[in-house]
């Protein structure tokens, strides 16, 4: 199994790209595997937040240039001829699933970086919400070089989320950026050692998880679905979430342990 799965404790799933001899490159049944893998963990009420990492060095380089374009055009093919509508479990949706462009996923996700991250993994970046990396992870909008587009998200999500100059470096140059330029341009929240990683991920995910797991999501929710709508849409949004949270057993509970001098027991509802 190359994407792995994890309950690591704490109500943290962790995910992990198994694929080193390909660079962590992924063919159309790795990315079936890591969209299975994003759903499972929008959809088990146990799992609040997510971390997802790399092995040796690698964390993704997007999809198996050698593999999946011949099988995704095959996939296409067959679809648009009215043959089938997947292969081996394999969907047309799985590849934006996998990089968080089509799935909607309010629970905060933690992206531990260590090595490449460029082409899809950039496109899935921009589905994470905190971005922690080593120094020798490289970040790169690299379709261009190779005559593609990054269709997975890139284009939408990088200038709303660092200054526009910054994403037109990363998307115009299709160059590979070192962590601290990243850094320097807003794409990540920390840099800390290789040996730190894991820890510090999960250290991460600690400090969210302390938090009522219903107002995290639904804020993160009202970030992701106002940024999408005028202000004025975005804040009927607010209006609406915030009705929900407020009449959650969670919204009793937080002032009770509060007045009480104890720590807040969240039940999620």
């Amino acid at each position: 199994m190359t994407i792995h799965y994890e309950q690591v404790g704490g109500h943290v799933a962790r995910i992990t790209i198994d694929r080193p001899e390909a660079r962590n490159s992924l063919d159309l049944h790795h990315f079936r595997d890591l969209a299975n893998a994003w759903r499972r963990f929008r959809d088990d009420p146990a799992d609040w937040v997510a971390v997802i990492t790399g092995v040796d060095g690698n964390f993704m380089t997007g999809a198996d240039l050698k593999t999946y374009v011949p099988q995704i055009t095959a996939l296409q093919a067959q679809i648009l001829a009215g043959e089938i509508d997947e292969i081996d479990g394999c969907q047309l949706r799985d590849g934006t699933d996998a990089v968080l462009r089509s799935l909607k996923i309010y629970k905060p996700i933690i992206a531990a970086v260590d090595g490449p991250c460029v082409a899809g993994g950039m496109e899935m970046l921009g589905g994470i919400d905190i971005r922690i990396a080593t120094e020798r992870a490289t970040f790169g909008v690299m379709e261009p070089k190779r005559g593609l587009f990054a269709g997975g998200g890139t284009t939408v999500r990088l200038p709303r989320q660092i200054p526009y100059p910054a994403a037109m470096e990363f998307l115009l140059t299709a160059e590979a950026f070192p962590a601290r330029r990243a850094l320097e341009l807003g794409l990540l929240n920390e840099i800390v050692a290789e040996g730190e990683l894991a820890d510090r991920a999960l250290e991460w995910a600690a400090r969210i998880t302390t938090n009522a797991p219903l107002a995290v999501q639904a804020t993160k929710e009202s970030v992701l679905r106002g940024l999408a709508v005028d202000q004025r849409e975005a804040y009927k949004i607010e209006s609406e979430l915030a009705g929900k949270v407020f009449s959650s057993a969670d919204a009793n509970e937080g002032p009770k342990a509060f007045a009480e001098k104890r720590d807040p027991v969240w039940k999620g509802r």
